[in-house]
């Protein structure tokens, strides 16, 4: 008996009524535009064209076009005992339509058969799960037809190696970079889904915490959408670091588990596992999950390679059946641990031997990969060819044991010499430095390295002796050179290993991530490293690659208005590909037509972000204030105290005022957000002051018109994509010389927003290329540091208004003060170690600059379109070609068109 019609997916018992619904909806829809996508993409994408997809709302699909064949370089002949693999291969050489039947059955296919629905009645969450499976097999497509060229080619391979990778919610990012979010939004309506409702069923993958797993995130876009052979790789957290929730005004760390409800983007690898062994016998399995990454207006997807950790044998039997059931387990509950939790608390020895063991594992598989991927390409190749095939990036110092464990395997799995390892090693890697701070650079104790890795300690042992022999001849036997160059810091049991000098030792190319990072790397991280090579000769070792942030995710999905007006002004959207082109912006500056309608789109986006915090913390905001936002992670040098403290400041001026004087007011919602690290108690102290601020303030009768703080916990990508594009003003205040670059400063002011922010980090590029009457800066520049903290040190006098701040606080006006004296004493007596006493005089002529500024409304709006179209360089396609061409050697390797 045949199944029954399509219209049963609406969800009704009766098949007629199904029918007559589904007519109706049909009706209803049939004289209606499509939806335009947030860029109002022109012209099809290469993956739309070979896909048989429209620009008119229906699509179909011309004969020719059905019959495109997909590429397979590994085609077998029609004949013998290939007869068979010639026959799956007529069976997929299609690739799967778009039209909107098709992809309506795509979608309830996946209900009932992959989900196992009721096809006849199925909530949101299923049905977002069917979608984004049905957008996956699309992906998978791309993937597969990629990875072929790829062998086909044999070209050079980026692996991208990170602990943490922010990557968001992939549906609306998926289909964008597809160019198939007009087709599935137009099917999804017409069985009565939307498709927002789809993406807010989406939980954000908890792969990451901050600024460098959400830059490694926009990295993976960027290398697909350039078309490089570069695979993300890192760790499958069964939980995010935690989900921030806020109790009486403190942080309170919940499980963050994103997984609860599966993740139908990945793919679980099998058949791809690789051993890792620590205490020098236990094995613990790596499997592999991938996660397809699409590349925009190209055919090429990538791949983020993530492992996630199991036991070599799930259980002892002897021990279970002898009644045993905790040892019986006990391996496999260690083996589990490993890709459990991001960043475990580290403040205990068992939290550091958990962070060095996730480190080791995903380096190691990944290792394992890398070398297994080079020698199938080639069979019979030689170790040697290895560099010219590979280039391996260390995201920071996380992934660093690389070097060592790269020796390991060249010498004791694959028999080559130590000499022709290390060279090859020396060859292979390059390190991004993301820190100046000094106890942000990885130690780890050699007893607990012996222990774990005691393989690797040897090996960093035998480098590092090596090595010192080579500065010795080069320096001479100086003792504070030496001991400044060596990877292992201490004596006896003391000693701990350099992860930063490990990784410089073992790699090419040493980058900061914005010009004054780079200098400050040189000048006073590194000094003596770039002394060293620069006796050698080498003085191309530590350059500088400026951060950048992908366009497609921070301006066109997540400010759809602004996007469209950038379109229409330019006259296509190809300044999502090239976003140098916003320069052509400048010309409206005196458009009063296009002022306006970007200031109307501003407001759009703040009463989207007043709508979300009334929903989730049923506070009222005011969308006409102006919208003065920080949300970054809580640490004591981003300042966010800072902030808070002249946010009292304000509050007392305006507590002081008359009811006329208020009238002259500018009305400002102050926005804050950000994890403190569970262990990082001043941090955590730092957000119950901000909390405690703000219960006084907003509810003050005098003064809740004109001024409110607000904290938004658990800030994570899906809610910066609402926060950041209603921005009026964003706070980038850390201490000059201490922020390595920063990435959300570019996306506030990609999304039309002005900086309040010190001469730090890439603020200072961001200056200079939007204009210096477009940024408001203050505080100690970096050269003036070093003098500015000696005069705190030594007692200068406070700026009065300070120290009022202080009295206020310890009144009692915000709670109990004992519970703020830490964030007081980290200030105090000449412990102000990020100079906030210093600045703060200058922080609040800044502010009334910006208040002074905020009441011109034309001059504003001008100010933040010369902004927008200052932002062309900090697009991370510009990132990724200065690593292809400066650091990787790579060079693009994109999928031919088949139709040609």
């Amino acid at each position: 008996m045949p199944r029954t019609s399509k219209a049963n997916v609406l969800g009704h018992a009766s098949l007629a009524l199904a029918a007559t619904v589904l007519l109706l909806l049909s009706l209803a829809h049939s004289g209606d535009a499509t939806r335009p996508s947030p860029t109002g993409r022109a012209t099809l994408s290469p993956l739309m064209r070979l896909r048989g997809g429209s620009s008119a709302p229906k699509m179909t699909r011309s004969a020719s076009q059905q019959e495109l064949s997909r590429p397979d370089v590994s085609r077998p002949g029609p004949s013998g005992k290939d007869a068979k693999k010639e026959k799956i291969w007529q069976l997929t050489k299609g690739y799967k339509p778009v039209d909107k039947e098709s992809i309506q059955r795509s979608v309830v296919h996946h209900v009932e058969h992959t989900l196992a629905a009721d096809r006849y009645n199925f909530d949101d969450r299923t049905a977002y799960n069917a979608v984004a499976l049905s957008v996956r097999d699309h992906l998978v497509e791309s993937l597969r037809d990629t990875k072929s060229h790829y062998v086909k080619e044999d070209p050079k391979r980026v692996y991208y190696l990170s602990l943490e990778f922010l990557m968001g919610r992939s549906l609306l990012n998926a289909l964008m970079n597809l160019d198939l979010e007009k087709p599935y939004r137009a099917a999804l309506e017409e069985i009565g889904y939307h498709l927002e409702d789809m993406v807010d069923q989406e939980k954000d993958a908890a792969l990451g915490n901050g600024g460098l797993g959400r830059l490694a995130a926009c990295f993976l876009d960027s290398m697909a959408t350039l078309n490089l052979p570069a695979w993300g790789y890192g760790i499958r957290y069964e939980h995010g670091m935690f989900e921030q929730r806020i109790k009486d005004g403190i942080q309170v760390e919940f499980p963050d588990t994103w997984l609860t409800h599966g993740n139908p983007w990945e793919i679980q690898r099998l058949d791809i596992t690789y051993p890792v062994t620590f205490y020098g016998s236990e094995k613990v399995m790596a499997v592999a999950y991938d996660t397809p990454i699409p590349g925009y207006d190209t055919l090429n997807t990538n791949s983020l390679r993530l492992w996630s950790a199991m036991p070599d044998q799930d259980i002892d039997l002897g021990k279970f059946n002898e009644g045993d059931y905790n040892k019986a387990l006990a391996a496999r509950q260690r083996a589990l641990e490993i890709s459990q939790v991001l960043y475990p608390n580290d403040n205990n020895w068992a939290g550091k031997e958990l962070r060095l063991k996730q480190q080791y594992f995903f380096v190691s598989a990944t290792l394992q990969d890398m070398i297994k991927t080079f020698l199938t390409a080639k069979p019979g190749r030689s170790m040697e060819e290895l560099p010219s095939k590979v280039a391996v990036q260390l995201n920071d110092t996380h992934p660093s044991i690389g070097v060592a464990e790269l020796m390991r395997l060249l010498i004791d799995c694959h028999g080559l010499g130590w000499s022709a390892a290390w060279a090859i090693v020396q060859k292979v890697f390059a390190y991004t430095n993301h820190t100046v701070l000094p106890e942000a650079l990885e130690k780890w104790p050699v007893a607990l390295m012996q222990s774990l890795l005691p393989r690797i300690q040897e090996i960093i042992f035998e480098i590092n002796r090596r090595w010192l022999n080579e500065v010795k001849e080069t320096m001479g036997d100086k003792g504070e050179m030496m001991g400044k160059l060596s990877i292992i810091e201490g004596e006896g049991d003391h000693k701990m290993v350099r992860m930063a000098n490990l990784a410089i030792v073992g790699s090419y190319k040493v980058n900061g991530v914005a010009a004054i990072h780079a200098d400050i790397v040189k000048a006073d991280v590194f000094p003596h490293f770039v002394e060293y090579y620069k006796r050698k000769g080498i003085n191309d070792k530590f350059i500088g690659v400026t951060n950048g942030v992908t366009c497609r995710r921070w301006m066109a999905q997540c400010n759809p208005s602004l996007s469209a007006l950038i379109t229409k002004c330019l006259g296509s959207d190809k300044w999502v590909k090239d976003l140098a082109l916003l320069e052509g912006l400048r010309k409206f500056s005196d458009d009063d037509k296009v002022l306006d309608d970007l200031m109307k789109s501003k407001h759009e986006n703040k009463e989207r972000l007043a709508k979300y915090i009334k929903e989730t913390m049923n506070i009222d905001v005011d969308s006409d204030t102006m919208f003065d936002i920080q949300v970054k992670r809580i640490h004591e040098y981003k300042r966010q105290l800072l902030n808070v403290l002249q946010i009292i400041h304000r509050y007392n001026t305006i507590k002081s005022m008359s009811p006329d004087q208020r009238k002259n007011v500018v009305k400002r919602t102050c926005f804050i957000g950000g994890k403190a690290a569970a262990g990082y108690f001043v941090a955590k102290k730092i957000i119950a002051l901000a909390n405690a601020v703000g219960s006084v303030i907003n509810n003050d009768p005098d003064t809740k018109d004109f001024l409110k703080l607000i904290f938004i916990p658990n800030y994570k990508v899906s809610n910066a994509q609402v926060i950041i594009p209603a921005n009026d003003i964003s706070e980038h205040i850390s201490t000059a010389g201490t922020e390595a670059s920063g990435t959300s400063n570019m996306k506030f002011v990609m999304n039309g927003g002005i900086i309040i922010g010190t001469d730090d980090g890439a603020n200072i590029e961001i200056k200079e290329h939007v204009g210096e009457e477009n940024i408001f800066i203050f505080g100690a520049k970096n050269e003036e540091i070093p003098e500015a903290t000696r005069r705190m040190k030594e007692g200068a006098a406070w700026d009065g208004r300070l120290s009022k701040v202080f009295s206020t606080i310890r009144s009692g006006k915000f709670g109990n003060p004992v519970d703020f004296e830490p964030v007081l004493n980290s200030i105090e007596n000449g412990a102000d170690r990020y100079l906030l006493a210093h600045d703060f005089a200058s922080y609040l002529e800044c502010q009334d600059r910006v208040d002074k500024a905020f009441q011109d409304k034309k001059s504003w709006a001008k100010k933040c379109l010369n902004a927008v179209a200052g932002m062309g360089f900090f697009s991370t396609d510009r990132t990724i070609q200065e690593y292809a061409d400066n650091i990787w050697g790579c060079k693009p390797c994109p999928r031919p068109d088949p139709r040609a």
